[in-house]
């Protein structure tokens, strides 16, 4: 066979669990491939890059991660059954792991277009690829001609029984109280991602410590790797974009005002100190350089890095920051509950100049939101929607639905508040929770955590506990870190680091760390955890002042939600022939009900009033006969002998021929016909079969009537006359009987 598959193929164990790397069997012409496999998980990975024609100022990469469906050997779903073009969440999630760590290695100046891109080729549900999709794109960009700072690995941590495990299966990670991925380098940790069950900071700091150890032996193989098959990196040219002797004429010009701009304490003034500054030092240098088109765009590059020296060394020479606070004060807080009067609940959540309105909408089990996965469909009971318009910062921009950014932040918060939501059996009700960010000056995302956290509670959802986030900052200058609180977006946009740490006074319910720079030690990391814990009880303890508790009640605008009990038999009277009964009522009622095979139903009403109605329509077919009561009934069947009479729906009874009437009747079928209603008596209800025996005559005498007990079967009774077998003599004529009711 001719060496068309020839490859090159390394392994090596990762906790308890092999990994295979190869290159040069698929995806030959892109300038890095890999195929990624652990147990029968196969992720593709392949990494491109190319010249980029315009001149802009940040790094154009792209990154793509597809769950294809025939990886679990599933047809999609989807109206043309294939993968659709528009990413699932899952996908977004999962690009952005790989994008966040990949971005700060590539070197400065380097604007050539690069995109990767992760297939799942196989997948098994104890062997998740999306920490495969980032090895695999580091080790593809390792291998090949483009510029990359790497390599990195990426692993999953959980904590079951006080022992962590890295990359657990589905059964492990259910029983963790943990479920961190951690992105490493050789010397350091460069992200982190996850959700925890009210885990102290010294487990997380342990658990992320720990997970950086076990990745080594995956960075070593992508260093052995290299050795064989890597290509050389290609040369590029960072592009001039300052004139000579423009730096220092700026800052000349104007150093000393454009730090008194920095200094203005409200982001939108100071921004606009800034913009002032800006236009002034552009005019006055058009004057200088009138034949040089490039000018202003060359202006505010310098600017911008003057900007940046400035406020590092504040931090790192006067410990101050932009807006005069210490390192680890938390801005003044706002908040206000049951701010909007229709909705279930609501809550605005202030931080500085950040602000978050917190909607909270609750549904039936009809309003779950169902995601298709490889592992098949999904039913999710609990949405947190992130919405970041473009006035929150002072911009105009076209609104085309949530970027990567938007899907990422309402991600984080979502599994941040998930753990003290009360179980689907105590609360059936599905819940929604729509952040619309109002202002933004940093921490949007935890604003959003501690606003849904509020609006929660103000919707009456019995959660077990407050929930507030906050985000942390770092500076690194020379061999310095310095940790900051609740960062300001400058902060954010001018630091090294982006930590954002969310969780109740019990512990961390969700975690999510971004740097920039190459990576950062774990004694940091630790005091990054434990300065975030200071500010989030802070935080904590005034949410707790406007809201310590859940509502005792649902607002009169919510939805109301009954659980009854049926007789298991009696469901198919409930639905109706064909679905018929039910159709009915959920239509004229405008209530969701949900039925289970063992009787259970679930009535989710507009209202109270609904609610009832709601629910005496469905125990209406769950009715049972009584003895002694009156019913009327409509005759179901005649036989030579009697009526059958069905009194409720689905009860039916006999009616014998000698109870139609108070007189005899000669011949039922002359008297009466299918569907005639009648008023019957009911006389008894025979044990074990159910048997109900019925009597119009007793309801016609009324207090006259005597009972007689029931006959028995025909061949076992007496026949003292001497006549045929069970009939008397004739005993003259017979009173005429009634006719048949009108």
């Amino acid at each position: 066979m001719s060496d068309v598959f020839k490859s090159t193929k390394r392994s090596t164990t990762v906790g308890e669990r092999d990994i295979l790397i190869e290159t040069g069997r698929l995806a030959n012409q892109a300038h890095g491939s890999v195929w990624i496999q652990s147990g029968d998980s196969v992720v593709l990975v392949t990494a491109v890059t190319q010249p980029l024609e315009r001149d802009i100022n940040f790094m154009p990469l792209v990154v793509d991660y597809q769950e294809m469906s025939y990886a679990s050997g599933r047809i999609p779903g989807s109206y043309f059954r294939r993968e659709i073009g528009r990413p699932s969440e899952r996908e977004t999630l999962v690009s952005r792991l790989i994008d966040r760590p990949v971005r700060p290695l590539f070197p400065e100046g380097f604007r050539h277009e690069v995109q990767i891109i992760a297939t799942v080729l196989s997948a098994d549900p104890d062997h998740d690829p999306d920490v495969l999709a980032i090895t695999g794109a580091s080790t593809a960009m390792h291998l090949s001609k483009i510029p990359f700072n790497g390599p990195i690995a990426g692993g999953r941590v959980a904590c079951v029984e006080g022992q962590f495990i890295l990359n657990p299966d589905k059964a492990q990670r259910e029983e963790s109280v943990i479920d961190l991925i951690v992105t490493a380098s050789e010397d350091a940790v460069v992200m982190v991602e996850g959700e925890a069950q009210f885990a102290s900071e010294e487990l997380v700091a342990d658990a992320i410590h720990w997970a950086h150890e076990q990745l080594k032996p995956l960075l070593q193989l992508q260093e052995e790797l290299r050795e064989h098959v890597g290509k050389p990196k290609m040369e590029f040219t960072v592009q001039e974009t300052a004139l000579p002797g423009l730096e220092e004429r700026l800052e000349s010009l104007c150093r000393e005002r454009y730090e008194q701009a920095l200094a203005v304490p409200e982001k939108m003034e100071r921004k606009e100190a800034k913009d002032r500054v800006k236009q002034e030092v552009q005019e006055t240098l058009a004057e200088e350089y009138p034949e040089e088109p490039g000018l202003n765009k060359a202006v505010a590059g310098l600017l911008k890095e003057m900007e940046n020296r400035i406020v590092r060394s504040w931090i790192q020479e006067k410990q101050t920051r932009l807006d005069g606070r210490g390192f680890a004060t938390v801005r003044p807080l706002g908040i206000e509950v049951g701010v909007l009067p229709r909705v279930h609940g609501s809550a605005i959540f202030a931080r500085g100049e950040t602000k978050a309105l917190g909607a909270v909408t609750l549904g039936s089990r009809q309003d779950e939101q169902h995601v298709e996965t490889l592992s098949g469909e999904q039913n999710k009971r609990f949405m947190l929607h992130y919405n970041f318009p473009p006035y929150c910062v002072g911009e105009v921009k076209m609104m085309r639905g949530p970027a990567r950014r938007e899907i990422g932040h309402g991600a984080l918060a979502e599994r941040s508040l998930t753990p003290v939501l009360p179980d689907h059996e105590e609360f059936p009700f599905t819940i929604r929770i729509v952040s619309e960010i109002m202002e933004s000056n940093g921490s949007s995302s935890m604003a959003t955590v501690c606003a849904g956290s509020l609006a929660l509670m103000d919707a009456g959802v019995p959660i077990k506990d407050q929930v507030a986030g906050i985000a942390m900052g770092l500076v690194k200058e020379g061999g310095d870190y310095h940790v900051l609180t609740d960062i300001l977006g400058d902060e954010d946009h001018l630091g090294d680091m982006d930590f954002k740490i969310a969780g109740s006074k019990e512990g961390i319910t969700g975690i999510q760390m971004d740097i920039k720079i190459a990576g950062i030690p774990s004694d940091v990391l630790r005091q990054a955890l434990f300065q975030a814990r200071d500010a989030r009880l802070e935080i904590l303890e005034g949410m707790n002042e406007v809201l310590k508790q859940p509502r005792q009640q649902l607002s009169e605008h919510a939805p109301q939600i009954k659980v009854v009990e049926v007789d298991p038999d009696r469901i198919k009277d409930v639905i109706g022939p064909g679905g018929k009964n039910i159709r009915a009522i959920t239509k004229e009622t405008g209530s969701a009900i949900d039925i289970e095979d063992d009787g259970t139903i679930t009535i989710f009403a507009p209202n109270s009033s609904v609610l009832q109605d709601t629910i005496d329509r469905v125990l209406f077919y769950n009715q049972t006969a009584t003895i002694g009561e009156i019913y009327t009934g409509k005759i179901k069947a005649l036989k030579d002998f009697g009526a059958i009479v069905e009194i409720l729906p689905g009860v039916e009874g006999m009616v014998h021929i000698s109870q139609l009437e108070i007189g005899r009747v000669e011949n039922i079928h002359d008297e009466y016909s299918i569907g005639d209603e009648i008023q019957v008596k009911v006389l008894d209800i025979e044990k074990g079969s159910g048997k109900i025996r019925l009597s119009r005559k007793a309801v016609l005498m009324g207090d006259e009537f005597e009972d007689e007990p029931a006959r028995p079967p025909r061949n076992k009774r007496p026949n003292p006359g001497g006549g045929p077998q069970g009939r008397k003599p004739s005993q003259g004529r017979k009173p005429p009987h009634k006719k048949k009711d009108e």
